[in-house]
């Protein structure tokens, strides 16, 4: 399921960029150049929503774009121009991200009888593939990668 929230992205006087999500809690990320920053943008906003369902908590609505203050980030001393700053929706599919980016490999330990070990390995079949195939289907899960 996709998730989509508003980012102000600032364009630095170095030339990089900060992108801050202010219905988030003010999370925010940057980048070197414009790509970057959108890339970071991406993997902040999965990283936050993946953590924050992890962890039981309740994810706030998205904004729409149009009623995003585009000040809402604004500090005392601040002195970007308009043309410094504008407003993008970022987009990411949490769990497909998390799979790809978050969810590192375990090592398992199994144990089964020499026979059936010594007849898949003839059939070259691949335990660690099958085991999570198998699961997968025991636990019902649909994986959309």
């Amino acid at each position: 399921m996709q998730s989509t929230y508003p980012a102000i992205f600032f364009h630095e006087k170095n030339g990089h960029y900060s992108v801050v999500f202010p219905d988030l809690n003010h999370l925010s990320t940057c980048g070197d150049t414009i790509e970057e920053a959108t890339e970071m943008a991406v993997d902040c906003l999965a990283g936050y929503l993946h953590s924050e369902k992890l962890d039981g908590n309740t994810i706030p609505s998205p904004t729409p774009i149009d009623k995003v203050d585009i000040h809402a980030e604004d500090d005392e001393g601040d002195d970007y121009e308009e043309s410094d700053r504008f407003i993008s929706m970022i987009s990411v599919n949490v769990e497909e991200y998390a799979r790809l980016h978050f969810d590192k490999a375990v090592r398992k330990s199994l144990t089964i009888p020499k026979w059936l070990n010594d007849m898949a390995i003839s059939r070259k079949i691949n335990f660690s593939k099958l085991l999570q195939k198998a699961l997968i289907k025991e636990m019902k899960i649909k994986v959309n990668v």
